[in-house]
């Protein structure tokens, strides 16, 4: 058995994780660390648990919790997990990290989309973006993987195929992407508790949202993002809905640009490439995303749409998926293609 250790258990990321190994059949999670929560039990947070982990109890947050795993997931906000990280690499163990902490390449970004200045910055170069189908080889082969979030993910995996084979202009990119709250973490704001998120609908982070520079250096080939998120009055999900324009020689229909979906991800077990359009929904619990496009041949552009779970293959399922390879374990241990319906 692997012995997993999960930073940040409290959350709905942390708590996700803490599902989904329940059920792995490689897997054991032998601590679980935290600021806040320390000296409670895992089942005491998250009662949906009861029977997986009594007894299992909190630890301090530092990183000898994690002495004697192979495995460490960390579900922490961004900028804390930098200060683990050495001596967790240290240990020997393979790191997950959730938050966006080691996902850039250029540590002079983070100033500029994060306010902050890297503290580990030489680690970057040994970190590896956790999208399984776009950088499977190296994820495999690396010890520490960023794990993509749910916008990114969603994303890239609707655009790439298309940027990659020079099908559509990179530069002019657009993403459209609606959240629902739970992305914003456990903690209600005055923006995601009920009476502001209830019958409501709105875009937020304008021209400057932080994971723009994800997007573009995950689909490379010098793409450029406009990137808008919105939040919807929903639980999970996220519908990413993308646009670009189709090039001379790319696809100009809907059958063609279908097609290079297909071909593209033909081989692999959570992508479902549709007729229809995606619906959130359909992806519930599940680390499946699902994806159509259209060309409209009036104006020229393609549109390629995006569904998924934003706790699952936008966060903890994915980080297991990127586990799985980076164990050498069969990668889809541990995890649903089947959405929760209705």
């Amino acid at each position: 058995m692997v012995k997993v250790a999960i930073f940040g258990g409290s959350g709905y990321t942390g708590l996700e994780l803490l599902r989904i190994c329940a059920s792995h059949p490689d897997f054991d999670v032998a601590a679980v660390a935290g600021h806040s929560s320390a000296g409670r039990t895992v089942t005491d947070l998250h009662p949906s648990l009861a029977g997986s982990y009594d007894g299992l109890i909190v630890e301090e947050l530092r990183s000898a919790a994690a002495t004697g795993c192979d495995l460490v997931f960390s579900a922490l906000p961004h900028g804390e997990s930098q200060r683990f990280m050495p001596r967790l690499l240290e240990s020997g163990a393979r790191v997950v990290d959730l938050a966006a902490d080691f996902r850039l390449n250029d540590a002079a970004l983070y100033p500029t989309w994060y306010g902050d200045e890297h503290e580990v910055p030489e680690l970057l170069d040994q970190s590896v973006l956790g999208v399984p189908e776009l950088f499977r080889a190296d994820i495999a082969a690396s010890q520490l993987v960023a794990s993509a979030g749910c916008y990114v993910t969603a994303a890239v995996l609707a655009l790439a195929p298309f940027v990659r084979a020079g099908a559509v202009e990179p530069n002019g990119l657009i993403v459209d992407a609606a959240s629902g709250v739970s992305g914003a973490g456990r903690n209600p704001s005055g923006v995601t508790h009920f009476g502001s998120a209830n019958e409501n609908f709105t875009a937020y982070g304008l021209l400057h949202h932080r994971h723009t520079p994800e997007m573009e250096q995950a689909l490379g080939g010098g793409a450029q993002v406009l990137f808008t998120p919105h939040l919807a009055p929903m639980t999970r999900g996220i519908l990413a809905t993308c646009y670009a324009r189709a090039r001379a020689d790319g696809p100009r229909t809907t059958a063609a640009a279908l097609e290079l979906l297909r071909e593209t991800y033909r081989d692999e077990p959570f992508v479902q490439v549709t007729e229809t359009s995606p619906q959130t929904k359909h992806t519930l619990g599940s680390n499946s995303v699902h994806l159509t496009a259209r060309v409209d041949e009036r104006t020229g552009w393609l549109i390629a749409i995006a569904a998924l779970d934003n706790l699952v293959k936008g966060a903890a399922g994915q980080a297991v998926q990127c586990a799985n390879l980076a164990l050498g374990l069969p990668e889809t241990s541990g995890l649903s293609t089947v959405g929760l319906y209705p």
